[in-house]
């Protein structure tokens, strides 16, 4: 009854304060302005981020006050991401300032044993990453907070696959008793469907990178946290579209000779939306129903299992995906 109050909160809360920054943000200068990748045509508010995290941060301190105290580093790391994301949305802060507090703020996540120190069992070989614990860690969070970065490119699509992996999370905090996860997917999740009340195709304003930093953090924080109840393999599903999508992106244009750091609209989202005749919310449902499928899936497997298959049977997922989408890029007449 308490964490359903305290979402209740949160999500009138992030109402009120999206709102009051969707009027002000030309006065603030939080306006995105739409340039040759950019699915929208008109200057639109952004850092709806600022609202829903605000909500957040001042709802949480009364109800679990004990809680923050107890992950006292996890909570300064996601407060840095944050800011990056929030000085990013005013006026562009560098890429190389992005990568600096993402990795500073991963190395805070260890100092609250938040870190990845093995990868399970392979064909039978357990792989314990021993001193390599925090560089990998550093790697896979850098990655993936990148990763739902670069699918925030269609209206709703970024919150709608975020409420799908976190609600993975949240049973798997219920189902294993730990309050740290249920809260923080629970009150997330609060959020983001206020934040769809605003950003469903029309959107009126965008989360900006003070949002999609800020989740891609909390989920990978929450997906290592994870590990001790899930085998290693089973967050690449739960979390599998925004990987997917960064797989297949990067590996494509490495192999034709590009930087794979290099913008394009070669994005997963960018072609099945011309698959559904540029038709956003049906294409956002699609991708919402997609995850859904790979996060269930990811729940059912055991933490004892080896999973030497499990990872070929991802890969093989990566390589048809790759497959499917270069044939729609060919059909399309995309230059990817």
């Amino acid at each position: 009854m308490q964490l359903f109050l305290e979402c209740s909160m949160i999500f009138l809360l992030s109402l009120l304060l999206i709102n009051m920054i969707r009027n002000n943000a030309s006065q603030w200068g939080l306006i995105d302005i739409p340039n040759g990748r950019s699915s929208h045509t008109e200057h639109t508010a952004r850092g709806a981020g600022i609202g829903f995290y605000l909500a957040i941060a001042f709802t949480v301190p009364f109800f679990h006050f004990d809680l923050i105290l107890s992950y006292a580093w996890t909570c300064t790391a996601i407060l840095l991401v944050f800011i990056v994301g929030v000085l990013d949305d005013h006026h562009d802060a560098s890429p190389n300032a992005k990568f600096f507090v993402i990795i500073l703020s991963t190395v805070f996540l260890s100092f609250d044993h938040i870190i990845i120190r093995d990868l399970g069992t392979f064909f039978g070989f357990e792989l314990s990453l021993g001193w390599f614990a925090l560089p990998f860690t550093i790697f896979a969070v850098v990655g993936f907070t990148n990763a739902l970065n670069l699918i925030d490119g269609l209206d709703g699509l970024a919150a709608t696959i975020s409420i799908v992996i976190l609600s993975i999370f949240f049973g798997v905090g219920y189902l294993h008793d730990d309050l740290f996860i249920m809260v923080i997917s629970a009150v997330f999740i609060s959020a983001l469907l206020a934040f769809l009340m605003f950003n469903w195709h029309p959107a009126s304003i965008f989360m900006g990178d003070s949002g999609s930093l800020t989740l891609g953090f909390v989920i990978s924080m929450l997906a290592i946290k994870s590990l001790a109840y899930l085998p290693t393999v089973s967050i690449l599903f739960i979390a599998a579209i925004p990987i997917l999508d960064t797989l297949v992106v990067m590996t494509r244009r490495k192999l034709n000779g590009r930087s794979m750091f290099s913008p394009d609209r070669c994005h997963i989202h960018h072609i099945l939306r011309h698959f559904f005749a540029e038709d956003t919310r049906k294409t956002v449902l699609f991708f919402g129903l997609v995850q859904m499928i790979y996060s269930l899936t990811g729940l059912q497997l055991d933490k004892n299992i080896d999973e030497g298959l499990l990872l070929i049977l991802f890969l093989l997922n990566v390589v048809l995906f790759y497959l499917f989408l270069g044939a729609m890029i060919k059909r399309q007449k995309r230059k990817c």
